[in-house]
């Protein structure tokens, strides 16, 4: 399938699930091209994880199409399987192995695999190759579940809020690990509660709220269509800092000019930021996502 030129690696059109009385996923569509980076955000319970299940072939949908590398996933087969690589939000490694056994353990498992030391090498875990897993950092275990994730040499790797948890170092060094494989063509789906991070890394974005995807596009083209609202700051005679957000901030400054005479103390005017957007959108602030 093609989008304006483009061929999709996952293709989704009025995607639902239901668990009881409550709707996970309400009419989702969604369109991931080969080789991008693509990040879906909201809060919880927005439908994030149930959606990305689903891609995986790994819970039924209620109702909708959706193909995922030219498949089903309803219906995958062990060799579209072998083709997708998932990081769980949960750690799956056994705690004895060390790392080197456990990634070629799992590299057993397909037909095609990436070179076990290769792959150890990418995820910047040779020097920790032959310790065991239950001796691992948390940012280095989470690398390790990257690991596992692409040791099959995969077109597509879902990534389910992979850098929860982590430092804000050890989350940069994760993202320097995506960047390279997105590099290496890997299409990548992310789903994160971070904002940062999606922007980061995504060339595009979805905003999903109460099952439904509410605003979709590049970072910088959310920020324009949604983020309306310009922040002017300044620091009042008496010192006190003040803020305002307006959508005429020409008019707000001229203001202040003329209060202040032509001199405004500690002026600062910033753009919409993708936080404002997720703001306006879910209703939430990004740490209340969390």
């Amino acid at each position: 399938m093609t989008a304006h030129g483009y061929d999709l690696a996952v293709h989704v059109r009025g995607l639902r699930k239901r668990y009881g009385d409550v709707t996970a996923v309400d009419g989702i569509d969604l369109g991931i091209r080969q080789g991008e980076v693509f990040g879906l955000l909201g809060p919880n319970g927005a439908g994030k994880s149930t959606t990305v299940e689903i891609l995986q072939g790994n819970r039924d949908r209620d109702a909708g199409e959706v193909s995922v590398l030219g498949a089903d996933p309803a219906t995958g087969t062990r060799a579209w399987r072998a083709r997708v690589g998932i990081v769980w939000q949960d750690e799956s490694a056994p705690a004895e192995l060390t790392v080197r056994e456990t990634v070629r353990h799992f590299a057993g498992y397909y037909p095609r695999p990436r070179n076990p030391e290769e792959v150890i090498g990418l995820v910047g875990l040779e020097a920790k190759a032959d310790s065991r897993i239950k001796a691992l950092s948390g940012g280095q275990r989470r690398r390790l579940d990257v690991a596992l994730g692409v040791i099959g040499g995969p077109d597509l790797l879902l990534l389910d809020e992979p850098t929860t948890g982590f430092d804000p170092a050890a989350r940069r060094q994760f993202w320097s690990l995506i960047r390279a494989l997105a590099d290496d063509g890997t299409t990548i789906l992310l789903t994160t509660h971070y904002l940062e991070e999606a922007e980061a890394l995504a060339h595009r974005l979805a905003v999903v709220a109460k099952g439904r995807i509410v605003a979709e596009g590049e970072p910088g083209a959310l920020r324009e269509r949604f983020g309306t609202e310009v922040l002017v700051e300044w620091t009042e005679r008496d010192g006190t800092p003040r803020r305002e957000r307006t959508g005429t901030p020409t008019r707000t400054i001229a203001g202040l000019m003329h209060r202040f005479d032509g001199e405004i103390p500690g002026l600062a005017v910033s753009r919409p930021t993708l936080e404002d957007v997720y703001l306006r959108l879910t209703g939430q602030r990004q740490e209340d996502a969390r």
